[in-house]
């Protein structure tokens, strides 16, 4: 590795690490009272507003992390799978902020965290990035940069990793099942037609969004559940607000660039972060040689590589694959600490009504394409 690691060091009054400039050495103390650090989220704490999680201003060249982690405290009639698309979010992102927490229950007054702050792929910052590890979609334009949670291939149907452009734009298109989708489905035992019109029962939804890498679509979803998972024969799926805006935003000729990068390290306000996700299933590499080369990255990129980096907390943001960035320069607070100090936002997540249709389980087929 081309950076400096240290032992853990503790993020309390006096606690001092070394930091190597050249040939110089120098010593940086921690001024943070011990006591004055809650190990979890206040649950007095005043409750402000969400920050923004969709769109953004287009970073400077520099600014590599977007958004903030914000945490909520869940009421009895919250799901993740509600909680997710109030805030941008799709139903794995939430499952992997939140290990232990009931996806279904929560629970009256628990803690839950939204990982709404993310590192940006390393790709072109140009038209629509996909990261299919993240299960998330960036838009660059002149306007700025927008964001979605998505629904990719599951295993067996990966949606494929490269770059190409848009091609076409259908309002309300119908769908032309492949012969291979008819006959999974028909040994199944739930035949499909060889077209579905536009409709409820359409897959497609009401946009679709057609690419250069043949036979696949960016589109939305009568199944908004399936939004954030593994769910597609290789399309990728949106919820249908925001397939509604991308397709108002693209045009014909954008390109596209699809890339598989479960470990992120950026910088943001002089602060370098580390965003570890669980990798997809056929995904074998070694998660810790990764973060050990995008953080030497980063830290070339921002001309710091003399900077101590905490390894201790390297390896267990790797070993939790929380799908948050987390700060890893000496010195800094332990994950645990971090999450505590996190904007506490009002929970503005609709409460169904009587009338509202439960959402399928992640593990039914029935939010499958």
């Amino acid at each position: 590795m081309s950076y400096r690691t240290r032992a853990p060091l503790a993020w309390v009054t006096g606690a001092a690490a070394l930091v190597l400039v050249g040939c110089q050495t120098s010593t940086t103390t921690s001024t943070i009272p011990a006591q004055a650090v809650r190990a979890v989220p206040d649950p007095e704490a005043p409750r402000l507003a969400a920050v923004e999680t969709t769109r953004f201003a287009m970073p400077r060249r520099e600014e590599e992390v977007l958004g903030a982690t914000q945490v909520l405290f869940a009421r009895y009639e919250d799901t993740f799978s509600a909680i997710a698309r109030q805030y941008n979010l799709g139903l794995e992102e939430m499952r992997a902020a939140n290990p232990g927490v009931d996806h279904w229950i929560p629970g009256e007054g628990t803690p839950i965290f939204l990982p709404t702050q993310v590192v940006l792929p390393d790709a072109p910052r140009e038209g629509i990035v996909l990261n299919t590890a993240t299960m998330r979609l960036f838009h660059f334009s002149d306007e700025g940069v927008t964001t979605h949670p998505i629904g990719i291939g599951r295993v067996g149907w990966e949606t494929p990793i490269g770059s190409g452009t848009v091609t076409s734009k259908a309002h309300d298109p119908a769908w032309y099942v492949p012969a291979s989708i008819r006959k999974e489905h028909a040994e199944l035992g739930d035949p499909l037609p060889a077209v579905v019109p536009p409709g409820p029962d359409n897959p497609l939804g009401t946009r679709a969004i057609g690419l250069s890498l043949p036979g696949y679509l960016i589109h939305g979803t009568n199944k908004p559940a399936g939004v954030g998972m593994r769910v597609s024969h290789g399309c990728v799926r949106l919820y249908p607000e925001d397939v509604e805006a991308l397709f108002d935003r693209v045009a014909v000729g954008t390109a596209v660039h699809i890339v598989n990068q479960p470990v992120l390290a950026g910088w943001n306000d002089g602060q370098l972060f580390l965003e570890v996700h669980p990798p997809l299933e056929e995904d074998g590499r070694d998660l810790l040689a990764e973060a050990d080369r995008v953080i030497a990255q980063a830290l070339g990129r921002g001309g710091e590589s003399y900077r101590v980096i905490d390894r201790s907390i390297v390896e267990r943001i790797v070993e939790e694959r929380r799908g948050m960035p987390f700060p890893v320069l000496i010195p800094t607070p332990s994950p645990t600490l971090f999450l505590a100090s996190v904007r506490v936002i009002e929970n503005t997540t609709p409460v169904p009504g009587a009338e509202t249709t439960v959402q399928a389980q992640p593990e039914d087929r029935s939010v499958l394409d």
